[in-house]
C-alpha cells in the first residue's frame, strides 16, 4: 500500500471510529507501527489529526459526513484513479473539482502534497475551486491550497452546491484543469450526470477550463445517467482503473480521449 493509499485509509478509520490506534491500524494495513506513527504525525502537522499517546484522534473539521458517503464502494480503484489524477497536475494552477467519491480523492492526493515552498507552507501551490463541501472542508486547513467556493444551494444528496450562484461564480473564472466526476460515460453519449443541476454545473466547469479531466472507476463505463454533461470528445483526459471494459476504452479513445488505465 502507498502512501496515498495508507493516509486515505486512515481518514477513512478515523471518520468511522473517531480516533485509531497505532498498533490494531498497523496490523489492519499490515505495515510497520513505526509508519503509521509517521503517518499520523503527517495528518496531525496538517491539522487533519490530533496525535493521542498510542494513536490519534479526530479533528471537527472532516469527520462528520455520513459514512455512506466516506466509505464508498471500490475505495482502492478510486484512490488510485486520484492519485494517477493528481499526479497530471503540476504548477500553480487553478483546478476546478466537482464532488464525488474519486474527486475527494483527486483533492486529498493534491492536499497532500509539500508546498511550494517548503519553508514557506502558506505558499499557494495550488488554486482549487469546487463546489463539493465535503472537499472544501478538507481543504480549508490546507495553507499551501487556495480555495474558493462556488456558492449556491447544497443537495444533501451529494453534499454539491448548485443553481444560479454557484453557476454565476463559475462563470466568472477560468480553470487550467477540470477535473470531473460522473456517474456515467461512453464514446456515444459522453458524460452524463444522474441529476441535471449536477450536471449543468458539471458542463460549466467543463467549458471553463483548458483541460479537462474525467475520473471515473470501470462501472461508470458501464452505466447510463439521465443528465448530458459533456461529449466524449470534450474530454482530454479519462482516468479509470484496468478493469475497464477494453470495446468501452477503445470506443472513449477513438473520440480522441487519452484513457490513463491504473
Amino acid at each position: 500500500m502507498n502512501r496515498h493509499a495508507r493516509l486515505s485509509a486512515l481518514l477513512d478509520l478515523m471518520g468511522e471510529a473517531g480516533h485509531v490506534d497505532v498498533d490494531v491500524t498497523a496490523r489492519q494495513l499490515r505495515v510497520s507501527a513505526s509508519t503509521i506513527r509517521r503517518d499520523l504525525n503527517y495528518l496531525h502537522d496538517q491539522q487533519l489529526v490530533t496525535r493521542t499517546r498510542g494513536g490519534a484522534v479526530a479533528t471537527t473539521i472532516s469527520y462528520d459526513l455520513p459514512i455512506r458517503y466516506r466509505s464508498a464502494n471500490r475505495h482502492s480503484d478510486k484512490a488510485r484513479i486520484g492519485a494517477a489524477a493528481a499526479a497530471l497536475i503540476a504548477g500553480p494552477d487553478v483546478v476546478a473539482l466537482n464532488g464525488g467519491t474519486t474527486t475527494t480523492e483527486v483533492a486529498r492526493a493534491l492536499a497532500t502534497r509539500e508546498p511550494a515552498d517548503p519553508a514557506d507552507p502558506a505558499t499557494a501551490a495550488l488554486t482549487i475551486v469546487t463546489n463539493a463541501i465535503n472537499i472544501a472542508g478538507e481543504l480549508t486547513v490546507r495553507r499551501h491550497v487556495k480555495l474558493v467556493m462556488t456558492g449556491g444551494v447544497a443537495r444533501p444528496q451529494a453534499f454539491e452546491l448548485t443553481g444560479p450562484l454557484a453557476a454565476q461564480t463559475l462563470d466568472q473564472i477560468s480553470f487550467d484543469w477540470a477535473v470531473i466526476g460522473v456517474d456515467a460515460l461512453d464514446g456515444e453519449s459522453g458524460a452524463r450526470a444522474t441529476d441535471e443541476e449536477e450536471a449543468e454545473i458539471n458542463r460549466l466547469m467543463v467549458s471553463r477550463a483548458r483541460t479537462v479531466v474525467v475520473v471515473a472507476d470501470s462501472s461508470k463505463l458501464r452505466g447510463r445517467a439521465f443528465a448530458h454533461i459533456c461529449p466524449a470528445g470534450a474530454i482530454d483526459v479519462l482516468v479509470t482503473d484496468t478493469a475497464a471494459d477494453p470495446a468501452r476504452v477503445r470506443a472513449i479513445r477513438e473520440r480522441g480521449v487519452d484513457v490513463v488505465l491504473v
